[in-house]
């Protein structure tokens, strides 16, 4: 009965995690309307972190509440699922054409932020002197310390002016907005972060318990249901979009979302408590630098085919198959 009970509220907690990001985008982007913020900045900073509020709110809570397996395999989890499942969705729905923008800036800063991760967490490892001939999978061998955490916000706010200044220079043309009145605005906006804090809240505390009484690991229910979860708003937003015609949308999403996961999330997560990494979690990050490096190959060509799309899935699929089976 206890089961069921927290399989109940870690649905609840998805619901009002996805539907606080939607409250708050829409309260978000009216407030800005009101003070003739152009729209394209908009887009690319409060919707951009509305959509990620859901990986922020599960990955802050589960580092406060010392969960640090599911705070890391959350974003990791997140970003193969944004990258292989929301694209390849779109791909198989129609192919996707890929702006040189997203080409030449947005995709080569997301490799190069999970290769400069993956260095610094490398470099603690051999610190440490591993020794891997006896590690298991779910040992701790590295951490994401506050020094980490720090640096990943610094690039964060980097990454964040760049984008504001681009947008400035070439006056991208953005969608129009739904005002509503400042009242309203704000209602919304408190309303959708109570909502994401509260579903947070249940989505890690169902996850743990249901972990412990499963035998699943930690970092197993982050890398599948919890990264499903809080990617919804992403693949929703994706398939509506490929629906409409308007895929080419679906890569700018899926990029600025990642970069948005490793950075911000990431970066919060470790300032509020130091993450500790285990080797299962390791494997997982190189697994989501190799499928960036093998969609990126998809992307030269300008455009990610069906068939293209159908490898991503598979690969997903894979890779779960993998993740439980270990």
């Amino acid at each position: 009965m206890e089961i069921v009970l927290q399989i109940f509220l870690l649905i609840v907690g998805f619901a009002a995690l996805v539907k606080g990001a939607d409250i708050f985008v829409d309260g978000s982007s009216s407030l800005a309307a009101i003070f003739k913020v152009p729209s394209v900045i908009i887009g690319l900073t409060i919707v951009a972190m509305g959509t990620s509020a859901p990986e922020l709110a599960v990955s802050t809570s589960a580092a406060l509440k010392g969960s640090n397996e599911i705070a890391f395999s959350n974003v990791v989890g997140s970003n193969l699922f944004n990258l292989l499942v929301v694209l390849g969705v779109c791909a198989v729905i129609k192919p996707v054409p890929i702006e040189n923008a997203i080409k030449k800036r947005d995709y080569p800063f997301s490799f190069l932020v999970a290769g400069l991760l993956f260095a610094a967490l490398s470099v603690r490892i051999f610190t440490n002197h591993v020794d891997f001939s006896t590690v298991q999978m779910m040992d701790d061998i590295t951490v994401v310390s506050r020094t980490i955490g720090i640096c990943l916000l610094v690039l964060f706010t980097v990454y964040l002016v760049i984008l504001v200044y681009s947008a400035i220079k070439h006056k991208t043309q953005g969608e129009s907005i739904k005002q509503m009145s400042p009242f309203k605005s704000m209602l919304f906006i408190l309303l959708g972060s109570a909502m994401i804090i509260i579903g947070g809240q249940l989505v890690v505390n169902a996850a743990k318990i249901i972990a412990a009484a499963c035998g699943m690991s930690e970092t197993l229910i982050g890398l599948t249901v919890i990264a499903l979860g809080t990617s919804l708003p992403e693949l929703v937003t994706s398939i509506v979009a490929s629906r409409k015609g308007e895929n080419g949308l679906a890569v700018g999403n899926v990029v600025g979302s990642n970069i948005f996961n490793m950075l911000l999330i990431l970066g919060v997560s470790a300032t509020v408590n130091p993450i500790a990494v285990n080797f299962a979690s390791m494997i997982d990050l190189v697994i989501f630098i190799a499928a960036t490096v093998l969609v990126y190959i998809f992307a030269l060509t300008n455009k990610i085919r069906r068939f293209e799309g159908v490898i991503m899935l598979l690969i997903y699929a894979g890779v779960m198959v993998f993740a439980v089976l270990r």
